[in-house]
C-alpha cells in the first residue's frame, strides 16, 4: 500500500481537437459578419468594408481548407495549435484596429485565443500568446482609423479613456487566462487521480480473488497430473529396482502425490471455505489491515470499545482494505514511538480513530488534505508523502459511505487523529446477508 509521490501533479496538456477549434472560428466568422453589417447597413455608419470583408474572408478559406484538409478527428500538436490561435488573434486584432481601436466595443474579444490556449496548451506557448496579444492590445491603443460613428460627426475619445480601455483589456486577459489555466490543472489532476484510484481499486479486487483463480486453475490441472501420477506408478513398478532409474522414478512419483496434495488444498479452500473468504468481521479486517506494518518498529495498539460478540460482520471490500491501509502506513511513517487504533460500534455507527505521536499536519496542509498532490506534513525531512496515496485512500473510503475528519491532537500532546466513521448498517453486510 505505497504512498504515489509525485514531483508537480499530473500533466494537464490535452491535444486540442481542430474540430472544436473550426468550430469556434465558424462562431467567430457569423459574430464579425452579423457586426459588421448591422453597423454599416442598419445603423449607416461608414466602415472600411472592403478590408473587413477580406479579414473576414481571409478565415472563412482558413476553415473550409482545415476541414476537407484533416478529418474532423483530427488533433492539433501545441505548435501547430499555437499558430492557429495566433492566426486568430492577429485577424481579430486588424480588424479592431481598422473598426477604431480600444475605442471598438469588442476590443475585448482580443483575450479570447489566449483564454483557449491557457486551457490546453503548454504554459510556454500559452504566455507567449498573452505576450504578443498585450502587444495587440498596445497598437489597437495607437490606432489611427476612428470609430464608425454618425456621419459627418467624428467621435473622439479622450486618451485617458483610451488608457482606462486598454489596462481593463490587459487586465481581462491576464485574469481569465490565469483562471482558465488553474481550473485546467486541478480538473485533470483530479481526473488522473481519480484514474489512479480505479486502477488500484482493480488491482485490489484482482488480488482479492486470486483464491478463486488458484481453485480453477486446481480443477484444470487436476486431470493432467492425474494421468502423470497413474503413468509414474506404472513406471515404478517397472523400473523400480532398476540402478539406473530407481531413484529418478520415486522422485517423480512422489513429487506427483505433492502436487496433488497441494491442488487439493487449494480446491478445499475454494468450495469449503469461500464464506470465510469473503464475509470479513470487524476485528478480522482490522487486524488484517495492521498487519503488514508490525514490523517496523512502531508499537501499535487497538483499542476495542464495544462488545466483539455484536461486532460487525462485513464484505470483504477491496477499497476499505486499502483505504484504511493506506492511512495506517501514513501513522506509522510518520509516528515517533506509537500508533494507536480505537475501534468503536454500536447499534448506529461503527467508527475508526488512528492517532499517532509524530509531528502532526502542518496548518496550511490540514485545510487541503484530500486534494491530489498535497505531498507534506510538518516534519519535511521524512520520506512519506500526503499525496496521490492519500486522495485514494480517502476517495475509496468515501465510496463505501464513510465520512473522514483530519486533525491535529490537542496542544501540547502532538501527533495527528484521523477519524473514520460509517452508518452501521454499511459495515454489516455480512449478518444481513446471513440473516
Amino acid at each position: 500500500m505505497a504512498i504515489f509521490q509525485t514531483g508537480g501533479g499530473a500533466s494537464r496538456h490535452r491535444a486540442l481537437r481542430l474540430q472544436t477549434l473550426i468550430r469556434l472560428r465558424w462562431l467567430a466568422v457569423a459574430g464579425q459578419s452579423i457586426a459588421v453589417v448591422f453597423v454599416h447597413v442598419w445603423l449607416g455608419f461608414p466602415l472600411p468594408l472592403s478590408a473587413a470583408a477580406l479579414l473576414i474572408g481571409a478565415l472563412v478559406w482558413l476553415n473550409l481548407f482545415l476541414t476537407f484538409r484533416f478529418p474532423s478527428a483530427h488533433r492539433l500538436k501545441p505548435g501547430t495549435a499555437f499558430a492557429l490561435l495566433l492566426t486568430d488573434l492577429a485577424q481579430v486584432t486588424a480588424l479592431l484596429f481598422m473598426t477604431g481601436g480600444l475605442a471598438n466595443p469588442f476590443a475585448a474579444l482580443v483575450c479570447v485565443p489566449v483564454i483557449i490556449s491557457s486551457a490546453l496548451q503548454p504554459k510556454p506557448h500559452s504566455i507567449a500568446l498573452a505576450v504578443i496579444a498585450i502587444i495587440g492590445v498596445t497598437a489597437l491603443a495607437f490606432s489611427p482609423y476612428p470609430l464608425p460613428w454618425y456621419p459627418g460627426t467624428e467621435l473622439k475619445i479622450p486618451p485617458v479613456l483610451t488608457a482606462g480601455s486598454w489596462l481593463a483589456v490587459v487586465c481581462t486577459t491576464g485574469f481569465a487566462a490565469f483562471y482558465t489555466y488553474r481550473v485546467s490543472v486541478e480538473a485533470s489532476q483530479l481526473a488522473d487521480a481519480l484514474a489512479a484510484t480505479e486502477l488500484i481499486l482493480e488491482r485490489e479486487k484482482h488480488l482479492s480473488q486470486l483464491d478463486g483463480l488458484a481453485a480453477a486453475a486446481a480443477h484444470e490441472l487436476g486431470t493432467p497430473l492425474g494421468t502423470i501420477s497413474v503413468v509414474a506408478r506404472e513406471m515404478e513398478r517397472e523400473l523400480g529396482a532398476d540402478p539406473r532409474y530407481g531413484e529418478d522414478v520415486h522422485l517423480l512419483r512422489s513429487q506427483s502425490e505433492r502436487c496433488r496434495d497441494i491442488l487439493r488444498r487449494l480446491t478445499t479452500l475454494s468450495s469449503e471455505s469461500e464464506d470465510h473468504m469473503r464475509i470479513l468481521p470487524l476485528s478480522s479486517l482490522i487486524e488484517e489491515v495492521l498487519a503488514p506494518h508490525r514490523e517496523f518498529g512502531i508499537d501499535i495498539e487497538v483499542v476495542e470499545r464495544g462488545d466483539r460478540a455484536n461486532e460487525p460482520i462485513g464484505l470483504r471490500n477491496a477499497g476499505i482494505l486499502y483505504g484504511l491501509g493506506n492511512l495506517i502506513e501514513n501513522a506509522v511513517d510518520y509516528a515517533e514511538s506509537a500508533v494507536t487504533v480505537t475501534v468503536e460500534h454500536d447499534r448506529e455507527m461503527v467508527r475508526i480513530t488512528i492517532e499517532d505521536d509524530g509531528p502532526g499536519f502542518a496548518p496550511d496542509i490540514l485545510i487541503r488534505i484530500g486534494d491530489p498532490y498535497v505531498t507534506k506534513r510538518q516534519k519535511e525531512e521524512s520520506a512519506g508523502g500526503l499525496g496521490l496515496g492519500l486522495f485514494i485512500a480517502k476517495t475509496l473510503l468515501e465510496r463505501s459511505g464513510a465520512r473522514l475528519a483530519f486533525e491535529n491532537k490537542a496542544m501540547g500532546t502532538g501527533g495527528a487523529l484521523v477519524r473514520v466513521r460509517w452508518p452501521r448498517d454499511l459495515m454489516d453486510a455480512g449478518r444481513a446477508r446471513q440473516s
